[in-house]
């Protein structure tokens, strides 16, 4: 039986982690915080709890975190209009429910934007599940949201697809393989050395290469 395949979303079918990076971005300077883009990029992918401390020290996120954690949530808001698909998303899932793989979304997404983003992708009559921020206390790097995706797949094997390194490394915390895509911007070295088996330049490539992986 294949492999069930278990999608991250942002970054991975959905075109989202600048945009994370700039509400993130303002929501630090609203709270007169001032922290470079680049960085706040090289954590996107990460759960919101630990991204403040991560990027701008322990002492910011105990007097401004929540504060900081709230403005990202509005300034998100107005920016998520902006958000396209990633070009070969609806293709990606189609070939692998093709392939006779159980197909689940894992998130950690809020629920407002996970609906945002399934209306989007219009392919919910093909998915087997999905997670949102309702379904785990801790996101990634932590393994619980794949875990809960492959419950809902059915249990049983399953690979992770995602763009992060916060995606390799959740897989590999849960015991199982992943498919690093660049479309979040991070290089396929990264990627490899956060623990991805098989890197591919987009999930429209993966879909045309499907049969040259084994891990599905």
């Amino acid at each position: 039986m294949p492999r069930a395949a278990i999608l991250d979303i942002d970054g991975t079918l959905v075109d989202t982690n600048y945009q994370h990076a700039l509400g993130w971005f303002r929501a630090f300077r609203k709270n007169d915080v001032t922290v470079p883009l680049w960085r706040i990029h090289r954590h996107i992918g990460i759960a919101g709890d630990l991204l403040v401390e991560a990027v701008a020290g322990k002492d910011i996120d105990s007097a401004k975190g929540d504060a900081i954690r709230d403005a990202e949530g509005r300034a998100y808001s107005e920016l998520v209009g902006e958000v396209t698909m990633i070009e070969g998303a609806r293709e990606l899932v189609r070939t692998l429910k093709r392939a006779g793989c159980p197909v689940v979304l894992a998130s950690s997404a809020k629920e407002e934007e996970l609906e945002h983003y399934l209306k989007m992708l219009d392919v919910s009559d093909l998915l087997d599940g999905w997670t949102s921020s309702a379904d785990v206390d801790m996101a990634k790097p932590e393994p619980e949201v794949i875990e809960v995706a492959i419950e809902k797949a059915g249990g049983g094997e399953a690979v992770m697809i995602g763009d992060s390194t916060w995606d390799c490394e959740a897989a590999k915390r849960a015991g199982v393989p992943s498919i690093g895509v660049l479309t979040g911007g991070f290089s396929a070295s990264e990627l490899k050395d956060a623990g991805a088996a098989q890197v591919f330049e987009s999930v429209l490539e993966l879909s045309s290469r499907l049969e040259e992986t084994d891990l599905l």
